[in-house]
This record gives C-alpha cells, structure tokens and sequence, in this order.
C-alpha cells in the first residue's frame, strides 16, 4: 500500500494492489497498479499489449522460471541442437523422396503388396536392432550421454544416406532399406536414453517434466519450419542428382558439426568414469577441484577416438580400473596376492586387485552406490601409485584414509552429483571370508 495519500482518503478507506506477472518468484516483472478510494478506481498499466502476447508465446517454449530455473548450458546446447534437428528434418525430405521412388510409387509396374512387404522388412528390422541396441549398450548410455549423442546422429546421417543411396541400387533394395532402418533404430534408442540424462541435467529447479514438454514445443516448431524447407528443396532439385547430393552432404556436414558444439556446450556434475579420473588427477597435483566448465574442455567426447586409442593401445588412467570384475576370473596366484594385501581394504565393501598393469574392482554383493564411487577413486589412485608393488597398496589406502573425505567436499562445493558414479551395470558382484586356512568356509 501507498502511504502517501491524504488522511481523508485514508480515513474513507483506500487500497492498492499491484498485478506482477511471471513463472516464478526470482522472474517477476509489475504489469498493472490499481488504486481504489471511496469514490474512484484508477488502474495504471506496464508495457505493451504485443509485449504480453510475446511472453505468453515464449512461455510455451521455454521452462518456467527461465533462466533461473535452467542450467547456464542450457540456452547454447538448445541454439545448436535446434539447428541441427533442423538440417535433419530438411534432408529427410530428400531421403524419403528417393526411397520412395526406390520402392516405386509413381510407377505403373509397382504393385502394393510388394511396395508393403519391403516397407514392412524395413521397419521390422529396425525393432530388432533397437532390441539389440538396447541390450548390449543401454547400462551405458547414461554413464557416456555426450558421447552417445554424437552416435546417435552419426547413425541417423547413416540411416538417411542409405535411403538416398537405394534408387542407385535396385537389386539390393531391400537391403540397403533394412540397413538404413537398422541405423536409425541405434539413433531412436541412443537419442532418447541421452535426451532424459540431459534433461535431468538441465532441471535445476526439479522441474524435468516442464523441460522435456517444452523441448517437444521446439522440436515440432523445427520440425514444421524443416519440413517446409525440405519440401521446397526437394521441388527444387527434383532430377537433379548433383544438386540432391550437393544439398544432402552440405546440411550433413553442418549437422555434424552443429551436433558437435551442442555436446561440446555441456557441462555435466555427475561423474562418469572419465570425469571421475580428470577431477582426482587435478586434486592430487593441486588440491582443488575443476569446475565442470573445465572438466567439459577436457573431455573426450568423439566415439572414434577411443577406437583409435585401441588401434594403438594407449590407455587412459580410468581405462586401468575395471569396475565390477568377475571372481570367477581369479587364478590360484591372484588369490593369494588377495590373501596378502586384504588387510588394506577392510571394513571395506570392495577389493583390489593389480594385475599387469591393470587394477581389478571387486563389488562385495553388499555395496552401495557410495561404496562403488569409493572402490572406483581408491582404484584410480592404486593405478597412478609409483611405488613397488608390495608397498602400493599401502600408499594408495593411505591417501583413500587422509584426503578421500577432502576430495567428496570440494566435490560437493563446486556443484558435483557424488550419490553415484555413472557407470556400466555391475551385474557381477562377490562375497569374501577372511580366516585362516583350516577355518571352515560357511
């Protein structure tokens, strides 16, 4: 209320009230002030009427509360994954033009049972390679979500090349589609596992399901604008080859790199195993932390470039710790090194074990997640110890006993998730007994 007016009016009785408009408290902004006396309402307006239009439009492709309720990563990685959804929807016009004409609609011999037969392989071969996809990579999407993201697209750039590619083969028709399928199944598995971790990244205000809808908003609004962008081209270029494949390579390739800046734009918090390896190499040189910015900058995030790191056996630090090892694979000898070092690892529910150069990670059945993000640093640092190897196992829990605590709070202060590590599932775990040779295994 205003105390300024005069004590006649005050005495009759007056109030104001403002209206202030907005998705949340931190984003408010005073549209109107009205002001009533015993014998007058007077109202004042803020801002135009086109202005409210536009905030009401905004609001459908935006999370409430924006920008507070968002992670600062948010606005670039959408910019750069819009235009890349964008080049996407325009080639998929030239590629389904050509498969199209590949299976022959628009020609008098094509008959339409043969037309659904093909189509039918297509798409059933697709649901099998999703299954599959699925089965063999889908624990792991959500540990590498950046790099999974840049696969997704790469299959999908594959997918759409071989349906241009069909009409230039016709007596492999059919496999070329069912191939082109296949690729696009590996995109809708990868893209949507990522597109969830991502989105629980992004909600700094809880608020993922408000995300994910207005994502959808932007996605049809690229959608539609692509597809009327494609069906002009394709007019365009229609019996042209070398201005099909011209257009078609040229939106490939800046789809390509479109898709590279919006990954290369993330900084996540929760830790993967590389992240995991950056942060602690950093902490034991300097005793701080990266901030995620940082951390981003230095990770590698292109799926070819662990292939070629195989191609020429060069390990990084986190690639030397096997999470989750098999007990199984324990000879008579690796039993006894066990034997001899189980001392530095009790009241622990893990235990390692260093074999050519590599530590191995074994889960007790009884670990929790917390558990695993500890048995995961304490074998990193087990995989840098320089000391022998009678001695390592002593160095490495003495750094897990001094600074490990240390290490979790300056994780924490910078904003890291460190409930978990993001990691493939653990499906084998073990149970131990300690004792002497003629105790009785239970």
């Amino acid at each position: 209320m205003d105390a300024s007016h005069p004590e006649g009016e005050a005495a009759a009785g007056w109030v104001t009230i403002e209206e202030w408009s907005g998705s949340s408290a931190s984003a408010l902004s005073r549209t109107a002030v009205l002001t009533a006396s015993a014998s007058s309402l007077t109202a004042h307006r803020f801002g135009s009427r086109w202005g409210r239009i536009g905030s009401r439009m905004l609001a459908a492709f935006v999370p409430e509360g924006f920008p507070g309720s968002v992670t600062p990563d948010y606005v670039p990685f959408q910019m750069w994954d819009t235009l890349q959804g964008l080049s996407t929807y325009i080639r998929a016009m030239l590629s389904t033009q050509a498969l199209l004409g590949a299976i022959g609609v628009g020609e008098q011999s094509a008959t339409v049972i043969g037309a659904t037969f093909q189509w039918f392989l297509r798409d059933l071969t697709g649901m099998l390679g999703g299954i599959l996809f699925t089965f063999y990579q889908g624990s792991n999407l959500d540990s590498n979500a950046k790099m999974w993201r840049l696969v997704a697209d790469f299959t999908n750039d594959l997918g759409m090349l071989m349906d241009l590619l069909s009409p230039l083969f016709p007596s492999s028709l059919i496999v070329i589609m069912c191939l082109g399928s296949l690729s696009r199944s590996f995109t809708g598995v990868a893209s949507g596992a990522t597109r969830a971790a991502l989105t629980q990244h992004f909600a700094l205000a809880k608020n993922a399901a408000d995300i994910s809808a207005k994502e959808g908003s932007q996605e049809t609004l690229a959608t539609m604008l692509g597809m009327g962008l494609g069906m002009l081209l394709a007019h365009i270029t229609r019996g042209h080859a070398l201005s099909v494949w011209t257009s078609f390579l040229s939106l490939t390739v800046f789809h390509m790199y479109a898709n590279y800046k919006a990954v290369q734009s993330l900084s996540l918090t929760t830790l993967n195993y590389e992240r995991a390896s950056i942060l602690l190499q950093y902490f034991k040189e300097c005793g701080e932390v990266l901030a995620p910015q940082k951390v981003s900058q230095l990770e590698h995030i292109l799926p070819f470039w662990s292939t070629w790191r195989k191609l020429n056996k060069i390990k990084l630090p986190h690639e030397r710790v096997h999470l989750g090892a098999k007990a199984s694979m324990l000879t008579h000898s690796d039993m006894l090194v066990i034997a001899k070092t189980r001392s530095h690892y009790e009241n622990t529910n893990y235990l390692l074990l260093d074999k050519q150069g590599s530590v191995y990670v074994f889960i007790h059945k009884q670990a929790t997640p917390a558990d695993v993000l500890r048995s995961f640093v304490h074998g990193l640092v087990l995989a840098s110890s320089t000391q022998t190897s009678k001695s390592q196992h002593l160095e490495a829990r003495r750094w897990m006993d001094e600074m490990y605590t240390n290490f979790i709070s300056k994780l924490q202060s910078e904003g890291y998730s460190t409930e978990r590590l993001l990691s493939h599932s653990i499906l084998w775990r073990a149970h131990w007994l300690h004792g002497r040779h003629d105790e009785k295994l239970k």
